[in-house]
């Protein structure tokens, strides 16, 4: 009786050490996939065991409970983080878990360009890859109250850059992310402002910032650019700057801009009315906002466009006018551009 019983422990002894040494080859091997490579999205409070047919059903050809074991084994499955996995062939059981518990997840961008408007910006969320909808029935004030900023025009608040997410993130998760590098921006550019700005707080450093932005042709140009403005907003002369107009056109512009657009006063024609424009008129980069409170130290109050993408600055407006006649064949019907 006694000797039996040996036998029978023997046996089970072996039986699980020959298991062992089976797992022990399974997690070595490349687990067999249905493709090239597989996705599958873990979602959150998802079980062991519910991750594992997940992966199983998306194309991982291997036994579920295996699977299932494995992650249960390893003592790692509560650290598993939400997310889409894309796996390829050579990937083995614990580099399968690895991947998970480190969260690296498919990441994929959406681009915001420096001088778009905000209308810009919201068409090419719409049409972003992977991104969750949930804010394309709200209109631009119930997306602000939605970001925590209830009362602030959207244009010009989010910093023009590109922002990576997994698949299934929502719209409203990329904004708040855009928002928020565009406040930091913005403080930080505020904070490092020249003592004699004419500037009297962020939001118009924003708002100029926007105007050098959609105004400048060439990097070396930026900080004159701003430099003319500033020098203009000092003496209480009219910006006189045709990316406002155009704005407050809207869809009403057509591709030209006309004597009569800038005699139609409104918010946001700078020809009719002194200072700046209500909002920022476009989305402004890092080097739009340095230049809005750093500009160059000038005394030009006009520029022309010299047809290379460069300008040329002049401090009176005899200057200007004679640079005009030089780089413009064919003056605009209102005369000089006083710029």
């Amino acid at each position: 009786m006694m000797r039996a019983l040996l036998r029978g422990l023997l046996l089970l002894a072996l039986l699980a050490a020959a298991a062992g040494a089976g797992v022990a080859w399974w997690l070595k091997q490349p687990l067999p996939l249905a493709g090239p490579s597989i996705r599958f999205t873990v979602e959150a409070g998802m079980s062991a065991r519910e991750i594992a047919h997940g992966w199983v059903d998306a194309g991982v050809q291997t036994p579920e409970l295996l699977l299932y074991e494995w992650f249960r084994w390893s003592g790692e499955a509560r650290r598993i983080r939400a997310g889409t996995y894309e796996i390829g062939r050579g990937i083995t059981p614990p580099g399968l878990l690895r991947k998970m518990v480190a969260g690296l997840t498919v990441q994929t961008t959406v681009r915001f360009v420096e001088g778009w408007t905000f209308r810009q910006l919201r068409a090419e969320l719409a049409s972003a890859e992977g991104l969750k909808p949930t804010t394309r029935q709200m209109s631009d004030a119930e997306l602000m109250r939605a970001l925590g900023a209830p009362g602030v025009a959207p244009e010009g608040r989010f910093f023009p850059d590109t922002y990576s997410f997994s698949p299934g993130t929502t719209d409203l998760a990329v904004l708040r992310q855009a928002f928020t590098a565009m406040q930091r921006q913005l403080d930080e550019a505020w904070s490092a402002r020249a003592p004699d700005t004419p500037l009297k707080s962020a939001d118009e450093a924003l708002t100029l910032a926007s105007i050098v932005e959609k105004e400048t042709g060439t990097e070396a140009d930026r900080a004159l650019v701003a430099g003319v403005f500033s020098n203009r907003l000092r003496v209480g002369m009219a910006l006189q700057t045709d990316p406002t107009v155009i704005y407050g056109l809207g869809a009403a512009f057509d591709g030209n801009l006309r004597k009569r657009d800038l005699l139609a006063d409104g918010p946001y024609n700078t020809y009719t009315r002194p200072g700046l424009p209500p909002t920022p008129i476009a989305l402004p980069g890092k080097a739009s906002l340095l230049a809005a409170v750093r500009p160059a130290a000038t005394k030009a109050l006009y520029f022309v466009a010299r047809g290379d993408g460069s300008s040329e600055f002049s401090e009176n407006l005899a200057d200007h006018n004679r640079a005009v006649n030089k780089y413009q064949r064919a003056p605009a019907a209102r005369g000089p551009e006083q710029r």
